[in-house]
């Protein structure tokens, strides 16, 4: 749960003709050409033994 999460009415769940879905702002334009440059990035940093810009660990 998000810490500023929208207080949404209660009554709104037993509605049969509403429907909530969480807000989706990352789904732009920007936001995937970002995530292209980021997924390119370690693409090239692992063929080349380099660190990679966003490990992921098991920590």
């Amino acid at each position: 749960m998000c810490l500023n999460e929208p207080n949404v009415p209660k009554e709104l769940f037993a509605l049969d003709n509403v429907v909530l879905c969480p807000y989706r702002a990352v789904h732009t334009p920007e936001s995937f050409q970002a995530s292209a440059v980021t997924v390119i990035a370690n693409l090239e940093a692992f063929f080349s033994n380099r660190p990679l810009i966003t490990p992921i660990t098991n920590d």
